[in-house]
């Protein structure tokens, strides 16, 4: 049975409706099964800086321990539900060697810096602290090689994300392409490692299909395309994990609207 791990983290995000992804984690909860879902409590806190260029720093480094911790109390694979992107970081961190790929379907690249980050928030820096970058309580170490994470439906990319990504050797595979369900697996086949772990920001989706996202961006993927690359990626190569993250419904109500979509995705997953 897949084991399903919420935690409502709100402190990485830099949107105004941050705190909602509080109620987009349990709305999501409730779909889940019961008897395989550990619900993470989140720090009341906002959380201090401590002078590093990251919002809320001291709560994200609770919440990394946390879902580390939760992650690997068994060895069967977890999908973490956020909350903001940044729980991928403790997601990730249980299960990384030098064997896994990454996919990052997210609309923007989150490869920012505290040096290059205007907003401060760590859902824009997550990605570049799982290559082994950024400040030391908020990085992987050792990093997974950015030639072992490939880049799927990314759209929103600033000049230091570009660089880092072509210099580096990051594979990206642009919306459209995901309307081949091999052109994911083929992707991740060719970085040479033999697991994976799918990052899925639901902002990879095009706007007609989820409403639930405060940073929404244009001309993005569609869920039928997202959900048959997943499940024909895990044909062909073990999943060691997954996040699902960034719902932040504007009410109850809107939340049961985007439910099915976001099932759709759980059960390519799972």
């Amino acid at each position: 049975m897949t084991r399903f791990i919420v935690a409502p983290q709100w402190q990485g995000s830099s949107s105004s409706r941050a705190m909602q992804l509080i109620d987009g984690a349990e709305a999501i909860a409730g779909d889940l099964p019961r008897a395989a879902t550990t619900m993470l409590e989140v720090p009341a806190e906002a959380g201090d800086a401590q002078g590093s260029g990251i919002h809320r720093l001291s709560a994200l480094v609770r919440m990394r321990q946390s879902i580390e911790d939760a992650v690997g109390a068994s060895p069967e694979p977890a999908i973490v539900v956020g909350g903001d992107c940044g729980v991928a970081l403790g997601a990730v961190s249980a299960v990384a060697a030098d064997d896994l790929a990454l996919v990052w379907l997210d609309a923007h690249a989150d490869l920012h810096t505290p040096d290059t980050s205007v907003s401060g928030a760590f859902h824009g820096m997550v990605l570049r602290a799982l290559v082994g970058d950024g400040n030391e309580l908020l990085r992987l170490a050792p990093g997974i090689p950015p030639s072992r994470v490939v880049l799927a439906g990314t759209r929103t990319m600033g000049a230091e994300e570009h660089r880092f990504a072509n210099e580096n050797g990051m594979r990206r595979l642009l919306p459209a392409d995901l309307a081949d369900p091999d052109s994911l697996a083929d992707a991740v086949a060719a970085t040479g490692a033999s697991r994976v772990f799918v990052h899925v920001d639901l902002d990879v989706l095009d706007p007609a299909d989820i409403t639930g996202v405060a940073l929404p961006e244009p001309f993005g993927a569609r869920t039928a395309d997202v959900a048959a690359s997943i499940r024909r990626l895990r044909e062909r190569m073990p999943l060691a994990g997954a996040t699902l993250t960034e719902f932040s419904p504007s009410s109850p109500a809107a939340a049961v609207d985007d439910l099915g979509t976001i099932l759709r995705l759980i059960g390519a997953l799972a």
